[in-house]
């Protein structure tokens, strides 16, 4: 067992002994689940699922759907289109209230129940299973896998949701709900009746974590801004009216479901996924998220703490005959240029007039252009033989 998987598995059993909490009971298909099964599961860059406990039990996504089918309204609608259907404004309520902007009629939104519903209204397609399949194939590109639904639970949610048709029916008649509200309403409860396992959850939130691009398979699924915005709404809205307590403790955006599922993300870093059944009083699992806020401190991952490789970039001094080259490697933000400008005036005070010295800044992953312009504009003050290869 290499290290991290050793660390998982710690993590999970610490996390095992917590017993309070209830399955989720407004659902008969959830309120009989069993209420043991525990997993945990990690996807880094490379694409490697790294999965503890029981990461091959499947359940059904729930609500963790929503910031998938958001990325994809957000794809095809546009960020502007989508604002004017639903908000981006912590609601501080349960996932079912009645959460609706006065005077519009727009669901505080995306990740309670009101907004869910008017975000899958926005989801090409000319009827309920056209919109599941455009859904489905979405999900199942983050996912790197085809995934699909639960007839059993689809049929389950679809006899008890008579308070989401409440909300749907109450959207449309705002305007927000364009077209039949069992429209909206039967895509949604299919949506959220997808089959997935913790490894696919950890792959889905790596694909966020990775600017769109699914790590394991090396396929774009959604562009750059989206996976942003979507990962935005997150930190501020995904766990309900536990939101702004989980950020400031775990300090990554999630999305919880009511099946006992977990997502976390942590920007550049990882995609992070639990499951355990047992919900608190806001309707997140409690073992899930005792789990992913020990990963999240034992690695480093809140969003505020400190990064050194964001201010300093990797750099590598080497000599060619008579000639240095500094290397640049990894990510050079604006605070990096600094530290480069800093190794260049050293070199110009060691080196030998005229002495040929380049910056080679090729090998660099990712190039903010605040900060290439900065690293451009050193060079101005730079001795003669000094030069920049982008």
């Amino acid at each position: 067992m290499d290290p991290i998987t050793a660390l998982l598995d710690g993590v999970l059993e610490e996390s095992r002994s917590l017993r309070h909490g209830a399955t989720a009971d407004y659902i008969p298909e959830l309120a009989d689940a069993d209420p043991e099964p525990l997993a945990l599961a990690v996807v880094g860059p490379r694409g490697r699922v790294r999965g503890v406990g029981d990461d091959r039990v499947e359940f059904t996504i729930q609500s963790i759907s929503k910031p998938f089918v958001l990325a994809l309204a957000l794809q095809e609608r546009g960020r502007d289109a989508v604002l004017a259907t639903v908000g981006v404004e912590p609601s501080g309520e349960p996932f079912n209230a009645i959460s609706l902007e006065e005077g519009t009629g727009r669901p505080a939104n995306p990740m309670v129940n009101a907004g869910a519903i008017a975000t899958t209204s926005l989801v090409p397609g000319a009827g309920i299973e056209e919109r599941t399949t455009r859904i489905v194939e979405t999900l199942s590109a983050f996912a790197g896998r085809s995934l699909w639904v639960d007839e059993a639970v689809y049929a389950s949610e679809s006899a008890t949701g008579d308070r989401n048709r409440a909300l749907a029916h109450l959207l449309r008649s705002y305007g927000v709900i364009e077209g039949a509200v069992d429209t909206a309403v039967e895509t949604y409860f299919r949506q959220c009746a997808l089959l997935v396992t913790v490894r696919d959850l950890a792959v889905m939130g790596a694909t966020l974590a990775f600017g769109g691009v699914n790590p394991a398979t090396g396929d774009r699924v959604i562009e750059e801004h989206v996976a942003r915005d979507v990962l935005s709404i997150m930190a501020g809205c995904g766990m309900y009216d536990f939101s702004g307590e989980w950020l400031l403790r775990v300090g990554l955006p999630a999305k919880s479901g009511v099946s006992g599922g977990l997502l976390a993300v942590a920007p550049s870093q990882f995609g992070v996924a639990a499951f355990s059944p047992r919900l608190d009083e806001h309707g997140n699992s409690v073992r899930a998220g005792a789990a992913v806020a020990s990963i999240a401190d034992r690695f480093g991952m809140h969003l505020l703490e400190p990064h050194d490789s964001i201010a300093v970039p990797a750099i590598t001094v080497r000599s060619r005959g008579a000639e240095r080259i500094v290397q640049l490697s990894g990510e050079l933000g604006f605070a990096g240029t600094e530290r480069v400008a800093a190794v260049l005036k050293e070199l110009a005070g060691a080196v030998a007039p005229g002495t040929r010295v380049t910056v080679d800044a090729r090998e660099l992953a990712r190039t903010h252009p605040a900060a290439m312009v900065a690293l451009r504009d050193e060079f101005a003050v730079m001795p003669a033989g000094f030069r920049l290869r982008e």
